[in-house]
């Protein structure tokens, strides 16, 4: 047996270990010989080939493979209605391969007669993996190949999300094992194109974390003409540099974002002006969908004979609920006694979004996902919330599989049930907010900050003090000028100093 040299052991952790700082965690390692000691040292030695980012990658793969395999009916007998609902394997990628004249060679954007009811980025999705797919037409091979092609693309889109997670916050990179576990991702990461705006958000964080707003900024343009929702952080960004007074750091993000968006989208509204519309239009028009308060409230009230909400009343609710939800938050991170962390705030916003918007698609769930394993890294909260997400999924298309294709009367769910879902994953999302809200109240309950860190996800506001403070308990002296008062002592460091405290840090948490 290799004798194990006497210093190793006394080099500090540079690594947050999960089994220590997690009480679930800790209490599922039982069956491998418990949590890791206090005197071994996560960080400071060599892992040999297993180091964390590529046991990160494995799970992903794992993960991968369990959702294809969750697809393997349709796979194999065809994505049909009502099977493919009754079956849980139902994909968008099919369906718009056949009605969006995809198989045919339609191309979006630059056909004039195609609507695609998608941002630019996803047409441009959508029409380039049909190339890669031999032959023509709408045969069961060409789609079965479609299907495959993105989501082998998306599997490697995962693997980028993972990462840039992992890499945000180097002393925690077991956080990002969320992102490459999660039952969300499994269940319904190959439903859309997502992934691709999930990665290059979070990219775009990563770059952020590392003081380059420029290239942040160009991500999260990038990521919003594939989805919308990456926009929302320039929120959190906003109030942020409003607290400590780093205003350059927003124009410098926020320009950055709108080059990046513009790029994009202009020569696609210059070539197509009434295709690039259709998007906006579509959003606009459409009633309440699937999963949303709104279309539950909908479906209630058909069947007590109440009032609907049609499309102009669903949007004036779904803004006025999301501003003020908007409003809340500001107030909080402007009277909180410490400055939030960004990771805290983005999740607030989007997860605010979701529950407000007319719309809530199963693989919306992907959004939250990597937000909340930088926000929130507790696995009791995690899975508790993915479990609601589960039932809701499939809850989702056991209703789909009755009302869009008359399926079977045995293998459908009557209408209170499904609300009940929508319901319930609207309430879990709705706790983790409310978690969060209070780690930011109580700074002394946030996982990140009870370990001695500040915002490793902020960049320039990591350790930023406050400029711009409302103080609650003397209104008299409620704003706090500049350079007068911190919110906590300034902590950023250059880098290797920065791993030198957070190895001291680590060695005390064990």
């Amino acid at each position: 047996m290799q004798e194990t040299k006497p210093h190793i052991q006394q080099k500090p952790a540079s690594f947050v270990v999960p089994s220590r700082s997690d009480s679930l965690l800790r209490n599922f390692t039982e069956l491998i010989g418990g949590p890791l000691g206090r005197r071994s040292s996560p960080g400071a030695i060599s892992p040999g080939f297993f180091t964390v980012e590529r046991v990160l990658i494995i799970l992903t793969i794992v993960a991968a493979l369990l959702a294809i395999l969750i697809k393997g009916y349709c796979r194999v007998n065809g994505w049909q209605a009502p099977q493919q609902f009754y079956a849980t394997c139902y994909s968008d990628f099919p369906e718009l391969f056949r009605s969006r004249g995809l198989a045919d060679g339609v191309f979006p954007f630059f056909d004039q007669k195609s609507l695609f009811e998608y941002p630019v980025i996803a047409g441009l999705i959508a029409g380039a993996t049909e190339w890669l797919v031999p032959g023509h037409g709408a045969s069961p091979e060409r789609i079965l190949g479609y299907f495959d092609v993105n989501a082998t693309l998306i599997v490697a889109l995962w693997i980028v999300a993972v990462l840039a997670t992992a890499r945000i916050n180097r002393r925690r990179p077991w956080d990002a094992t969320m992102v490459a576990l999660a039952p969300g991702i499994v269940l319904a990461g190959f439903i859309n194109w997502d992934m691709w705006a999930v990665a290059m958000l979070a990219v775009g964080m990563y770059f952020f974390a590392k003081e380059r707003p420029f290239l942040a900024g160009v991500f999260i343009g990038l990521g919003t003409a594939t989805k919308l929702y990456p926009v929302l952080i320039l929120g959190a960004v906003f109030l942020l540099a409003l607290r400590s007074g780093r205003f350059k750091v927003f124009f410098a993000t926020s320009v950055s974002a709108a080059a990046a968006w513009l790029a994009v989208n202009i020569p696609i509204a210059a070539v197509n002006p009434a295709g690039w519309r259709y998007f906006f239009d579509f959003t606009q028009d459409r009633p309440a969908g699937y999963s949303s308060l709104w279309f539950a409230y909908n479906l209630v009230a058909d069947r007590l004979h109440l009032v609907q909400l049609g499309p102009e009343a669903t949007n004036a609710l779904a803004f006025n609920v999301f501003l003020l939800a908007c409003v809340l938050i500001a107030g909080l991170v402007l009277t909180a006694a410490r400055r939030p962390r960004l990771a805290q705030l983005t999740f607030l916003i989007v997860a605010a979004f979701i529950l407000s918007n007319k719309v809530y698609s199963p693989q919306f769930v992907l959004w939250l996902v990597p937000l909340l394993a930088l926000a929130r890294p507790r696995w009791r909260d995690f899975l508790l919330w993915q479990a609601a997400e589960a039932l809701h999924w499939t809850a989702t298309w056991m209703y789909l599989g009755q009302t869009s294709s008359g399926g079977p009367v045995q293998n459908n769910i009557d209408m209170p049930y499904y609300v009940m879902a929508v319901m319930l994953h609207m309430a879990a999302t709705a706790y983790l907010m409310l978690r969060i809200a209070w780690d930011i109240w109580e700074p002394n309950l946030d996982p990140l900050r009870i370990q001695g860190e500040d915002d490793p996800h902020g960049g320039v506001f990591n350790g930023a003090k406050d400029w711009f403070r409302v103080d609650l308990k003397n209104p008299a002296v409620s704003v706090l000028p500049w350079r007068h008062v911190a919110s906590f002592p300034e902590r950023r460091q250059p880098n290797q100093d920065s791993i030198t405290s957070a190895k001291g840090e680590a060695e005390r948490d064990g």
